[in-house]
C-alpha cells in the first residue's frame, strides 16, 4: 500500500545542508531508549542540546529537530553536513515519542555518553590552591531535581557533583534539559566508598558542610571556606546520619517556619549562592 500522506517540505533550496545526507523524509518510528547503543545518550532542549555542542562537537552522532528550529541550529546542521552526520526535520509527535517528553523544545541530540569521573579525575580539575566548591548528592533520585542543581551549580561556579557508586541518579535527557546547558559545565563525579572520599577530600584542603533542617548552625551566620564540599540528601529521607556525623560544618538555611524545609533544588541554589557571596563575589 503506498503512502499518501504529504510530504514536509526541507530547508529552503539555497540552504547549505540542502542535499545533506539523511533518511527519506518519512514519519520516523519511535526509537526507545534502549535502541541505541549503551555508549550513547539522548539529550533534548534547545539550551541543553546547544551547550552539549558547543563543549563537544565530535560526540554528535545525529540530530532530530522540528522545521520551526532549522535558524536556531544552523551551525549545528552545517557540521552534520561537513561530517556527514545524519539529522532529520521531523514532527511533534515524533519527537514527544524519541524524547518520552512533551518539554524537547523542538530538537532532540543523541550524542556519544561522556563516563562519570572519578574523585581523583575530578579533584585534578579544580584549582589547586583557592576556592572550590563541590557538591554531594546523597539520595537524590530525582532527575529533575538534579537538573535544577546543576543549573544553579554552574551560576555560581561549582567544580563538580559527587554522588555514589550505588545511586541510580544518572545524566538523563530530562535532567540534561532542566540544566539549561549547566551539565555540560558541572562534571559528574562517582565514588564507591565515602569514608575514603571524605578523607581524599579533606587531604585536598576542602571543609564538609552537611545541609540540615533543623539544628545546624544558620547558613548566613556561617564563616564558609573557601573549599568547600556541601552535602544535600533526599527529601523526606535526609541523608545518611553517618554523613551528618562526619561533617565538619552542620547548615541549617533560616526561614520563617511556615514549611518544615526548602526542597533539594532550593535549598542548593540558596547555599551555592551563599558561598558565592562569601567566597567569591569579592575577589
Amino acid at each position: 500500500m503506498s503512502d499518501h500522506r504529504p510530504r514536509r517540505p526541507g530547508p529552503p533550496a539555497d540552504s547549505p545542508w540542502r542535499n545533506a545526507r539523511r533518511p527519506p523524509d518519512t514519519r520516523i518510528a519511535e526509537e526507545p531508549s534502549a535502541t541505541r547503543p549503551p555508549a550513547e545518550q539522548r539529550l533534548y532542549g534547545l539550551n541543553a542540546c546547544l551547550a552539549a555542542f558547543a563543549r563537544r562537537p565530535d560526540d554528535l552522532r545525529k540530530v532530530y529537530l522540528l522545521e520551526s528550529r532549522i535558524p536556531a541550529l544552523k551551525p549545528v546542521l552545517a557540521w552534520c553536513v561537513q561530517h556527514r552526520l545524519g539529522y532529520r526535520v521531523v514532527a511533534a509527535e515524533d519527537l514527544d515519542k524519541l524524547t518520552g517528553s512533551r518539554h524537547h523544545e523542538g530538537v532532540c541530540f543523541d550524542l556519544r555518553r561522556r563516563a562519570p569521573l572519578s574523585l581523583d579525575a575530578l579533584l585534578a580539575q579544580q584549582p589547586a590552591a583557592g576556592a572550590s566548591l563541590l557538591i554531594w548528592l546523597d539520595g537524590v533520585g530525582n532527575p529533575h531535581n538534579l537538573g535544577a542543581v546543576l543549573r544553579s551549580a554552574a551560576h555560581f561556579g561549582a567544580g563538580g557533583v559527587i554522588v555514589p557508586a550505588a545511586s541510580a541518579l544518572d545524566l538523563s535527557g530530562a535532567a540534561a534539559r532542566v540544566a539549561e546547558g549547566g551539565a555540560e559545565a558541572v562534571p559528574l563525579a562517582r565514588i564507591d566508598a565515602a569514608r575514603s572520599a571524605f578523607t581524599t577530600l579533606r587531604r585536598a584542603g576542602y571543609a564538609i558542610g552537611a545541609t540540615v533542617p533543623r539544628d545546624g548552625t544558620a547558613l548566613y551566620e556561617a564563616k564558609l571556606p573557601q573549599r568547600l564540599l556541601l552535602v544535600f540528601g533526599a527529601e523526606g529521607e535526609g541523608m545518611d546520619r553517618a554523613l551528618v556525623d562526619a561533617a565538619d560544618l552542620r547548615l541549617t538555611i533560616p526561614g520563617s517556619g511556615a514549611v518544615e524545609s526548602l526542597n533539594i533544588a532550593a535549598s542548593a541554589a540558596v547555599a551555592f549562592a551563599e558561598w558565592w557571596r562569601q567566597v567569591r563575589a569579592n575577589r
